[in-house]
C-alpha cells in the first residue's frame, strides 16, 4: 500500500467476535490472571504466554490483555502520579506523538480501544515500524489540539520516533497545523523518545506503561477525549478487573 494512501484505523476483521460475548468474559478472566501473576513477580513475556495459552487467545487478544494488565504496585504508582487535565494550565508538556495520535485515530474510526487497569485509554494497533497516515489523522491532531489548548498550556513538545518510517511527515503535519492555528507547539524526531520523556522535566502525555512507571507526573487526555467527544466509542473496560470475575 502506498504510504500516502488514506484508509481507516478501524476494527480488524473478526474483532466483533474476538471482543464480545463469551470471548470478552474470557478476556476479563485472562486480565485478572495476568495481573495476579504480575503481582507475584512473574516475568512479563512468560506470564502473557502462560495466560494466553491457558485461555487459547489469538494474537490480538493477547495484545489486548498485555496492554490492559498491570501489577497492583504499578497501578497505584501510576494513579498517584496522574494529574487532572486542568493541571496542564501554564505547564510545559511533552507528548509521545505516535502513541497519542494512533489512539485518537482508532477512536475516531470506530476501532476497539481499552480502558486499562491503570485508567489509560490504549489502542491495540500495531504499526510494525512504519506509520501510515489514515483518513482520521488530520482530524485527530486537530481534536487533540482543541482538547489541550482549551486548558492553556505554556507550550507543547511533540516527540516522534525517528526509526519509524513516515514519522517525519507526521511531525511536519503537526507543526504545520500548530502554525496555522497559532498554537505554541514544537516537534522533534528522536531515536529513543521514551528515555527523553522519562528524563524531561516537562509534564508527560503518553500511555506507554514503561514510561509511566518512570516519569514524575503525567496526564491522561485519552479519558477526557472519550468522555467529552466520543461517548459512544467502542471501549472495553478493564479498569475494575481487580474485582472478582
Amino acid at each position: 500500500m502506498n504510504t500516502h494512501e488514506q484508509r481507516h484505523r478501524n476494527a480488524h476483521l473478526g474483532d466483533k467476535a474476538l471482543f464480545s460475548g463469551e470471548h470478552l468474559l474470557r478476556l476479563r478472566k485472562a486480565v485478572y490472571d495476568l495481573c495476579w501473576l504480575f503481582n507475584r513477580g512473574y516475568a512479563r513475556h512468560s506470564a502473557i504466554k502462560l495466560v494466553g495459552d491457558h485461555y487459547q487467545l489469538l494474537k490480538r487478544q493477547r495484545l489486548a490483555i498485555s496492554r490492559a494488565a498491570c501489577s497492583d504496585e504499578s497501578r497505584e504508582l501510576r494513579v498517584a502520579k496522574c494529574l487532572p487535565i486542568e493541571a496542564i494550565k501554564d505547564r510545559q508538556l511533552v507528548i509521545d506523538g505516535l502513541n497519542l495520535i494512533i489512539t485518537v485515530e482508532t477512536i475516531m474510526a470506530g476501532g476497539v480501544v481499552l480502558r486499562c487497569r491503570d485508567g489509560c485509554i490504549r489502542d491495540i494497533a500495531s504499526i510494525h515500524g512504519t506509520y501510515r497516515q489514515v483518513h482520521e489523522t488530520g482530524n485527530a491532531i486537530a481534536l487533540v489540539g482543541q482538547a489541550l489548548e482549551f486548558f492553556r498550556p505554556e507550550n507543547i513538545l511533540w516527540i516522534f520516533d525517528k526509526p519509524v518510517s513516515n514519522s517525519g511527515r507526521l511531525a511536519v503535519m503537526v507543526r504545520d497545523m500548530a502554525q496555522a492555528r497559532g498554537w505554541n507547539w514544537q516537534t522533534a524526531l528522536m531515536n529513543n523518545p521514551d528515555q527523553f520523556i522519562i528524563r524531561s522535566d516537562k509534564l508527560a502525555i503518553t500511555s506507554d506503561s514503561a514510561v509511566l512507571d518512570e516519569v514524575g507526573q503525567w496526564v491522561n487526555p485519552g479519558e477526557y477525549i472519550v468522555a467529552n467527544f466520543f461517548s459512544s466509542a467502542w471501549i472495553i473496560d478493564f479498569s475494575n478487573v481487580s474485582d472478582p470475575v
